[in-house]
């Protein structure tokens, strides 16, 4: 797969997409990086830790939060990407699904649509997707936790997904896939995706895994976001175990170690 000017084996190694946030109020890190010079700081430590993939947010979608204009996500994300795709040689990823904020984003330079709604939430996504034609991740999400068969009722819900990208004309090779953990589930069923998220294999594309510091993390070990590092850990070795091509992570540098460890074992384990 290739992702701005990068080639990705996502047939064989797992990437780590780190986290930009560009808010104030996002669930772990709010407010951290909104201050541009200091978000380029952060940016130059995760290439440096092994990050592949930067993905920028300007808008915070954690349970309960606040949905900001439009125009307001635009002037939080567009001078950030800009500014990092000028000092930087890596790949930029929008973690927006507005149609008029990744339009912006696009032009601005960044390589991939992080949607976490799959395109449903706004059509014209998919058109620009197919426009600009870069790659992009799709995320399973639904407005409730009413499932008949919750495992297959995902793939359901994906295969619309992939009906709408195939419709604008999307190609299977811009494709990657998100389980969604911590969005339209209950903890039982956040818990019970991250465990089958091969099930999602079965479509053929590349599966990016982002539990970094979740609620679910938190509610097991009874711990504030900035301490669920190790849950975060354990999560990330369970996805490249089952195929994961990208994590989605805060913590670069500890999951880098932790890929690095789980893709030795695998590798003695299949020469054997």
């Amino acid at each position: 797969m290739k992702i701005g000017n990068q080639y990705f084996d996502t047939e064989h190694k797992c990437y780590i997409m780190g986290i930009l946030n560009v808010t104030p109020d996002s669930f772990s890190d709010g407010g951290k990086w909104t201050d541009r010079e200091k978000a380029l700081l952060h940016v130059e430590e995760m290439i440096r830790e092994g990050a592949a993939i930067i993905d920028v947010g300007g808008e915070s979608t954690r349970p309960g939060h606040q949905q900001i204009s439009t125009q307001e996500e635009i002037d939080r994300v567009v001078p950030v990407i800009r500014m990092i795709k000028e000092k930087f040689d890596i790949p930029v990823s929008i973690d927006s699904y507005k149609s008029e904020v990744v339009e912006a984003a696009l032009e601005a330079g960044a390589d991939l649509v992080n949607d976490i709604w799959g395109l449903k939430y706004d059509r014209r996504v998919a058109d620009l997707i197919a426009k600009y034609q870069v790659p992009c991740c799709l995320m399973h999400n639904r407005n409730n936790t009413e499932y008949q068969d919750f495992l297959t009722d995902v793939c359901e819900d994906l295969k619309e997904s992939l009906a709408i990208a195939k419709e604008a004309g999307i190609s299977d090779e811009q494709i990657i896939l998100d389980p969604g953990v911590g969005f339209g589930k209950t903890y039982e069923q956040n818990l019970s995706i991250i465990h089958h998220m091969e099930c999602l294999k079965q479509f053929g594309y590349p599966v990016l895994l982002a539990t970094s510091r979740k609620s679910v993390i938190g509610l097991t070990l009874d711990l504030e976001a900035d301490q669920r590092v190790e849950g975060t850990l354990v999560t990330t070795v369970m996805g490249v175990e089952k195929g994961a091509s990208f994590v989605r992570v805060h913590d670069v540098k500890e999951n880098m170690r932790a890929i690095q460890m789980t893709q030795a074992i695998l590798r003695e384990k299949k020469e054997k």
